[in-house]
């Protein structure tokens, strides 16, 4: 089963970590995905008050799944889970980006968020890997569907 790291800033919200995470995670698990939601995840760590434990837990999820799903909402999309996507760049995981967010946050027609963020994809494909709403993650047409169901890491 393929590990899918969710970077995500919804744990920091009471009431997004309550509905719309959970769906997030539900959805992706349906898919036949091990997810690593590290608000969940690395839940223990936070109890010691010991960031540099819980950034170095994070960072090792990253470098260790097989994949990152990354929430990208807001203007600016969230600082951390921005390093958390250069890092699954870095290490050539693959990614995949969701963002429901209606507010431009870029200086470029061509992509609609930074264009530094869509380096990990063959140039014509970014499209396949971006996803406007929560329907559309389970999409047959998606590079998330086609990728659990293939044989590839």
């Amino acid at each position: 089963m393929k590990t899918l790291y969710l970077a995500n800033p919804y744990g920091f919200s009471e009431s997004q970590r309550q509905t719309i995470l959970p769906q997030l995670v539900d959805i992706l698990e349906e898919m036949g995905f091990t997810v690593w939601e590290p608000f969940t995840k690395n839940q223990d760590l936070t109890q010691y008050n010991d960031p540099y434990r819980v950034g170095q837990a994070d960072m090792n999820d990253v470098y260790n799944a097989d994949g990152i799903f990354a929430v990208v909402n807001g203007t600016p999309p969230d600082e951390g889970v921005m390093v958390e996507l250069g890092m699954a760049i870095a290490k050539g995981k693959r990614i995949f980006l969701f963002r429901d967010d209606f507010r431009r946050c870029t200086d470029t027609d061509t992509y609609p968020l930074n264009l530094m963020l869509f380096v990990g994809f063959a140039k014509d494909t970014w499209r396949d890997h971006y996803y406007t709403s929560i329907d559309e993650i389970k999409s047959p047409r998606k590079a998330l569907y086609q990728w659990v169901h293939s044989q590839q890491i």
